[in-house]
């Protein structure tokens, strides 16, 4: 098939796929919100009809008191099973970066990963848990910036009665009656324990990104000083401005998972990371990007697909309780995205490039991912697809203005993928959101803008201070070789 054929086939296809997803789809956005009053307002007449009326032996509190138990338990379950997911997901960072980079920098890469999740895990539960929830107490002088009331790090060193909500208010535990009067969520949906687990999950995510975007030349100490910094300090203090109820969630600013608080705060960390330490070796030659292969397409297509499947725990388990109503839209949504990411980004590759691009359709998949999940909740089928579409189109064109016109080697595409498709999904929020609208839209801006600056800032500061004290990057002989020997001594890939 000659390229200009192949071309027509593409657009004919990309014309066939809009003309069946116009015909299928509703124009009218169903959210969350509606599809679960229609399923209560279902259950309504069967509910009242087997309703006892209430006696003084058997009081309504008594059985709403049941209800919530039942409750409690499959909620808390949902959101420990969501934070299983989310955790896989640094297996499939790791073989994604492990696939598009050069091999002699596979070890180096899986250990930081490694170390990441360790770092990450252990330096939010002695710091950042507490910075970021629970929420902002401004009776007790709290702006809504930077916390100075809060709970105690109880969690750490107390048993299962601190786990328990009710037992933990029959002791008169401060630090559970904190988190119970301060945050936006309602406690009675999960433990303390299972809210820590799951935030942990997500904080290291954010370093992770940035792992891919500095691949290849960054010293290893460096990195991991960098990651305790960034993972413990930078990241929840902008969580917390939104769901630690601090002050852009009172401006209106809505972030249902994570396009900008993790993928975008992560993106901002990569593109300072990767433009102060520079092109790797042999990147660009007179000034034009050169192509350097990857070493695994099947390690790439492992990482996205377990990208993939973790993201469900990521938005899923983002409701905070086991609705199903809202649960199963989340997880629709988040599928139809990443389908439609995937599929755009094939296409353009295909009729812009010549030739279907297996990379491009990958981070197509996770530009639709990044996209929908700050409005997943809210989001109607068609809306979601639209979403995705887009995101798959400005993660490609982004790939090559990054590489080939700013000049910023970025060996995954993390920058394009995270920062700039999670600037787009949390602007998408205002433009097809529950409250879609030019107000909506300038909160949605004021956020992005905000945690931006201030992830930029710090990055840069610590980076600088980094370079000057520890060095940013490896020697050009320990590039060379590969940092798999230069730092650890070990090649991945054995010849015998």
């Amino acid at each position: 098939m000659t390229t200009l054929s192949r071309n027509k086939f593409c657009v004919l296809l990309f014309a066939i796929f809009g003309c069946i997803a116009v015909s299928n789809f509703d124009a009218s956005p169903v959210f969350a919100q509606d599809a679960t009053e229609a399923t209560e307002s279902a259950d309504a007449p069967a509910t009242e009809e087997a309703a006892e009326p209430e006696t003084e032996e058997t009081p309504a509190a008594t059985v709403s008191a049941i209800e919530q138990t039942d409750g409690f338990v499959t909620s808390n379950l949902w959101i420990m099973l969501a934070g299983m997911l989310v955790f896989i997901m640094h297996l499939g960072f790791a073989t994604l970066e492990s696939g598009l980079t050069r091999s002699k920098n596979t070890v180096n890469i899986l250990f930081k990963n490694t170390m990441i999740v360790c770092i990450g895990i252990i330096t939010y539960g002695i710091i950042g848990f507490n910075l970021m929830y629970p929420g902002f107490d401004f009776d007790a002088g709290d702006k809504g910036y930077f916390k100075i009331s809060g709970a105690s790090f109880g969690f750490l060193a107390t048993g299962l009665e601190l786990a328990d909500a009710s037992t933990a208010a029959e002791l008169g535990n401060e630090a559970v009656e904190a988190y119970n009067a301060n945050s936006t969520q309602e406690y009675a949906g999960y433990t303390w324990y299972t809210d820590f687990f799951f935030q942990a999950m997500f904080a290291a995510t954010c370093c992770t990104i940035v792992s891919g975007a500095v691949a290849g030349r960054v010293k290893l100490s460096t990195f991991l000083v960098f990651c305790t910094l960034f993972v413990s300090i930078s990241y929840p203090i902008t969580g917390a401005w939104k769901w630690g109820a601090g002050w852009l969630d009172a401006l209106g600013f809505y972030d249902f998972a994570g396009s900008t608080l993790v993928h975008s705060v992560g993106g901002w960390g990569a593109l300072v990371m990767a433009a102060l330490l520079g092109p790797r070796k042999g990147k660009y030659v007179n000034g034009r990007p050169v192509a350097i292969a990857p070493s695994s397409l099947p390690l790439a297509a492992i990482g996205v697909f377990l990208l993939w499947f973790g993201w469900f725990g990521f938005n899923g388990g983002s409701v905070l309780s086991a609705d199903p109503g809202l649960v199963s839209l989340t997880l629709v949504t988040t599928s139809l995205a990443a389908a439609a990411g995937g599929l755009a980004a094939a296409l353009i590759s295909t009729v812009h490039g010549g030739k279907p691009d297996l990379s491009m359709a990958l981070n197509g998949i996770l530009a639709g991912l990044v996209g929908i999940t700050a409005g997943a909740d809210q989001m109607a089928g068609w809306e979601a697809i639209v979403i995705g579409l887009i995101a798959g189109v400005l993660v490609y064109f982004s790939v090559i203005i990054i590489d080939g016109v700013i000049k910023i080697d970025d060996p995954v595409g993390a920058i394009s993928v995270h920062l700039v498709c999670g600037i787009w999904g949390t602007l998408a929020v205002g433009i097809f959101g529950a409250k879609a609208g030019s107000e909506q839209i300038m909160h949605q801006l004021c956020g992005i803008g905000s945690i931006g600056a201030f992830t930029v800032v710090f990055t840069l500061v610590v980076g600088l201070i980094l370079k000057a004290v520890m060095g940013l990057r490896v020697s050009p002989e320990e590039e060379e070789r590969g940092l798999d020997l230069g730092e650890h001594g070990i090649s991945a890939y054995s010849m015998n």
